[in-house]
């Protein structure tokens, strides 16, 4: 009698979301931030429980597209087999219907992509159907903490969905007139934080030495003064940041490629960084008791603007262990080894302590304690409305990550 073919056994728990991708050709980048969002546990929870699958928003310019695509690739990344590979070619092919930028097989920016990715997976699980006419009334006159809480509202009557409520943060940039002393807020969402690298000079280089060069008072005079609400006429002033609002999963660029309009060049400095207890508390806006997170993630770049290649490594679940992830080969490696001086993109979360807030996945950020619902969120459909891309955070989101 022949012998009966055993089943393929399911990969066992331990070794689940050891799945690398394909190459396409030059599609690293894609690769090294798939896998990074991949292990991000709000998100890939998210995906692998179809909780996606509700929250759809049809006016979406994609049409869902991303987020299924998306979702298909993490549920498997986490049900195959150890050492198998994927194709992302389905998934690359929706990119490519809405994003011309990444047509074909040359190489990306990583951090670009991400944005990217990001904002095309927020617009489809966007909570806000039908969005309402921007609220034009000044909010000067509230106190800070009043004025922000307001100014996240307002966004999240047009912008409210899971992807935000797990990346999302919230910055306050204050502007002092050197003539007059009168200092303007204003707070804006931001996504990610782009980090200066410091010059030569400041020897052994860490990233507490990065993010006081995001949050230093800089001069704003020549054609960079703005208008004073006081004086009325533009005057020299001064401008700083600050974190309003801490996001739950923290993404830190180091800008290690210039702009020169010459020929572009890349720094590689090495810069340190905190595997676990990195203590923001120093540069946030008021008191908080979650802004100290753990690095689960990073997106590496070797070589040159010419020519380059990502890859990333990942902190595991369970066990807790780092691997490197380098398009389809994945393999284990010493925590000693994830600072180097190639480390492009950083990804950290929140730690599992008291102080960080415990919310299901999908779970609006409205109904944490002092923000409240967006008014206009979940209205009825206008299927005939198409939803316009999401709203630019403004002119300082564009100071903070061009500066």
């Amino acid at each position: 009698m022949a012998a009966r073919m055993a089943p393929t056994p399911r990969a066992p728990r331990w070794c689940r979301g050891s799945t690398g991708l394909r190459n396409l050709g030059n599609t690293c980048y894609m690769n090294s931030i798939l896998q990074c969002l991949s292990n991000t546990k709000e998100l890939r929870d998210y995906c692998l429980q179809n909780q996606y699958l509700r929250d759809f928003n049809n006016n979406s310019r994609m049409r869902t597209a991303f987020m299924s695509e998306f979702a298909k690739l993490i549920q498997l990344f986490w049900t195959s087999s150890p050492n198998d590979s994927v194709s992302p070619s389905e998934f690359k092919t929706q990119i490519q219907r809405y994003a011309p930028r990444f047509v074909g097989y040359n190489q990306q920016d990583a951090q670009e992509f991400l944005r990217f990715l990001l904002d095309g997976l927020h617009g489809e699980v966007n909570r806000v159907l039908v969005r309402p006419r921007a609220n034009a009334d000044t909010l000067d006159h509230f106190p800070d903490d009043e004025k922000s809480r307001q100014m996240w509202r307002r966004y999240q009557e047009r912008e409210d969905s899971p992807v935000s409520d797990f990346f999302l943060g919230q910055l306050k940039s204050s502007l002092t007139s050197s003539e007059c002393g009168y200092c303007s807020t204003a707070f804006d969402p931001f996504w990610d934080l782009s980090l200066p690298i410091p010059k030569k000079g400041y020897g052994e280089v860490t990233l507490m030495h990065c993010l006081p060069l995001f949050t230093k008072e800089d001069l704003l005079d020549g054609d960079e003064k703005p208008t004073c609400c006081r004086c009325k006429a533009r005057t020299r002033c001064t401008k700083k940041f600050s974190i309003q609002k801490f996001p739950k999963i923290l993404l830190l660029h180091l800008k290690r490629f210039s702009e020169a309009r010459i020929r572009a060049s890349k720094l590689t400095t090495f810069v340190d960084f905190p595997l676990k207890d990195l203590d923001l508390r120093e540069f946030a806006s008021q008191s908080c008791n979650h802004a100290v997170y753990k690095l689960y993630g990073v997106s590496n770049h070797s070589g040159t603007t010419m020519g380059g290649h990502y890859h990333c490594l990942l902190k595991r679940p369970s066990p807790a262990e780092w691997h490197s992830f380098n398009d389809s080969r994945v393999t284990p490696m010493s925590s000693t080894h994830v600072r180097s001086s190639d480390a492009y993109l950083l990804f950290y979360g929140w730690p599992a302590h008291p102080h960080a807030c415990s919310r299901p996945p999908g779970t609006p950020r409205s109904l944490l304690p002092g923000f409240g619902p967006p008014k206009n969120s979940r209205k009825p459909r206008d299927e005939g409305r198409t939803q316009a891309a999401p709203v630019p955070p403004g002119r300082w989101r564009l100071l903070f990550t061009l500066g």
